[in-house]
């Protein structure tokens, strides 16, 4: 029986211009490149300028997304913005994305699951897609990390970067296989007994300030495994397919550690793996798209390929995607 399919028509990404390296970091606060590379595997990350905010990267890399899909504008009724530093507490930011692009139709909101949020994003629009409420979708990922960072605290300033991913997605019939093109299936997952774990320390109904990032780093070593390896087994069980099948690994870029760990307990080969951290650092919700983008401009994502996204954030939240390129 035929069914409608989310299928990928267009992948980009947006860098600031601006890189800090390891180097310059141990300059500021008493850290190492070897330390962080050896644990982490980050050696350089992006930042975000002054005049630019979560908006300004997601624009950037919407367009760079509809270059790439032959696609304009005029074709997309559904942003589906996945952020946790919007510009501002209210309007959503994929309001202003959407004015800045010139669509006047169709509906724009974000989504809030920290670095699990492009997967869920791209969870929610491939719902409505599928619905036939919409035809075609921007499922954005977009951060400005460094404006929550405390640029005093070692544990967490090294790991996080700015930057922003997009996809199109586009309603298509299929034939309802598991050889379908597309979006094969989404698995979601939260355990909010592990927030503390991982948070920022403010909000408007707490205590009225943005706040800081703060993290209990080797807890979410020690779960992050784990649950990665539940919700992509749970994805090769509904679809059917295995490691071996995979064409590329695209995770969560947080950890090189985590994400080699995963992969072996898994049985994903290395040669798969997309790896991005070392040179953007953890972007959160931004990662995986930009990570898409990296593969897109490299030429190893080509059509036909079977995709992993795989993420894990503050929450804690966890998910996998299967994608047919």
């Amino acid at each position: 029986m035929s069914k409608l399919r989310s299928v990928v028509r267009g992948v980009g990404g947006y860098l600031p211009p601006k890189t800090v390296t390891n180097k310059e970091l141990a300059e500021q606060v008493s850290t190492s490149d070897e330390w962080i590379v050896q644990r982490t595997g980050i050696r350089e990350r992006h930042i975000a300028a002054k005049d630019e905010m979560t908006s300004t990267l997601a624009i950037n890399a919407a367009k760079a997304a509809l270059a790439d899909a032959g696609m304009t504008a005029a074709d997309i009724d559904l942003i589906v913005l996945a952020t946790s530093t919007p510009d501002q507490t209210f309007p959503a930011t994929a309001v202003t994305i959407q004015a800045e692009l010139g669509i006047t139709r169709g509906a724009a909101f974000d989504v809030q699951a920290v670095c699990s949020g492009f997967i869920f994003a791209l969870a929610t629009a491939d719902r409505y897609l599928q619905s036939g409420d919409f035809k075609c979708a921007l499922v954005i990922g977009a951060e400005t990390f460094s404006r929550i960072l405390d640029w005093t605290d070692r544990t967490t300033c090294v790991l996080f970067g700015d930057g922003a991913g997009a996809v199109v997605l586009e309603a298509v019939e299929q034939p309802g296989e598991k050889t379908d093109q597309g979006i094969l299936t989404t698995r979601l997952r939260s355990d909010g007994r592990h927030r503390n774990k991982l948070y920022v320390d403010g909000g408007p109904s707490s205590t009225g300030t943005v706040g800081h990032l703060r993290m209990e780093g080797k807890e979410v070593f020690k779960y992050a495994v784990g649950a990665i390896t539940d919700v992509i087994e749970d994805a090769f069980r509904v679809t059917g397919y295995t490691a071996d099948d995979i064409t590329w690994f695209v995770p969560h870029q947080a950890n090189k550690r985590i994400i080699d760990g995963s992969a072996h307990k898994l049985g994903i080969a290395p040669e798969k793996i997309v790896i991005t951290v070392d040179k953007h650092g953890n972007t959160s919700a931004a990662s995986i798209p930009l990570a898409l983008a990296q593969a897109r401009t490299d030429g190893r994502l080509k059509k036909g390929d079977l995709v992993l996204l795989e993420a894990m954030g503050g929450g804690f939240t966890w998910a996998s995607a299967l994608v047919r390129w």
